[in-house]
């Protein structure tokens, strides 16, 4: 990643229930940050939204000191914690359920502090947040979105840029990051989207290789994609996949990394599994997009 400086000042904003509720538990955000800055830009606002339950924290020591350690790291890495009382409630069936409404405060600060920004990174897949996006756009802020499971496909449409949390590298970690290989290298696991299948028995899967200014290099043919291409066997797919459900961009495969068979430069994937959508139905597999 660069560390030449753009110019660019860029807002990131994050939701963090629905980020923890939506398969980003875990996300670093040191790397979010790192993503979000991608180009030299200076990072002018990193705002999160939690919610915090006083009741529980009074009763609940491992709630509350767990609570306080994560806002501590937050603010370590230079995010403002904007924090949300959770309140309870009573439903018409007697149940008992909690909400914070971040949501509103997330939309004002975004818009009021757009003023100083030229893009903003919103980590959320809540479609409530559809307007403010075209609010954002009309204000001639470049808009992106990042964000994991049940994302609102409004959102993902009206986005500048729409990246699934799952691909950037080391974002949300793989089960053998902290102790495997690096990611990209032999034997580490990545993620990544099948964008061509052969009908022959294989096809070509593209992950990300690191974090870079050039996204739109998705071709990695191209001597400066930060992309690179595996190779992969349809007897390596997950039981729950067909290999004439592919390509779809909607499925991310997770995989280890390989040397391709009869290549000393190659990769091939092995010991796949599908990270995203977590459940595959016949509504998903009817969703076909092509990959370019």
């Amino acid at each position: 990643m660069t560390n030449n400086r753009s110019g660019t000042r860029v807002g990131v904003y994050v939701d963090i229930a629905n980020i923890n509720r939506n398969g980003g538990y875990g996300m670093r955000y040191d790397i979010l940050r790192d993503y979000a800055s991608r180009d030299g830009a200076d990072p002018m606002r990193l705002n999160t939204y939690v919610g915090y339950d006083a009741d529980r924290a009074e009763h609940d020591t491992v709630y509350r000191d767990g609570q306080i350690g994560f806002y501590s790291l937050l603010r370590d890495f230079g995010y403002k914690v904007i924090e949300k009382n959770i309140r309870w409630y009573v439903d018409e069936m007697g149940r008992s359920f909690g909400k914070a409404n971040a949501d509103l405060d997330l939309a004002v600060d975004v818009l009021l502090q757009s003023e100083g920004l030229d893009r903003v990174l919103l980590a959320t897949g809540d479609g409530d947040f559809v307007r403010v996006v075209r609010a954002l756009q009309n204000k001639g802020c470049r808009v992106e979105v990042l964000a994991f499971e049940n994302v609102s496909s409004e959102l993902r449409r009206e986005a500048d840029l729409f990246m699934p949390g799952y691909l950037v590298p080391n974002l949300l970690p793989t089960s053998t990051a902290r102790t495997g290989p690096a990611w990209g290298e032999i034997g580490s696991r990545v993620r990544g989207v099948c964008y061509t299948h052969t009908g022959k028995g294989y096809g070509f899967i593209r992950f990300l290789r690191n974090i870079s200014a050039d996204l739109w290099k998705v071709d990695p043919r191209l001597p400066d994609s930060p992309y690179e291409s595996v190779f992969f066997h349809d007897s390596r797919l997950p039981e729950n996949v067909h290999y004439t459900d592919l390509p779809r961009r909607n499925i991310i495969f997770e995989f280890e990394l390989a040397t391709a068979e009869g290549r000393d430069n190659g990769f091939q994937a092995i010991n796949m599994q599908v990270v995203s959508p977590r459940r595959i139905s016949s509504r998903t597999l009817e969703e076909k997009e092509s990959v370019a």
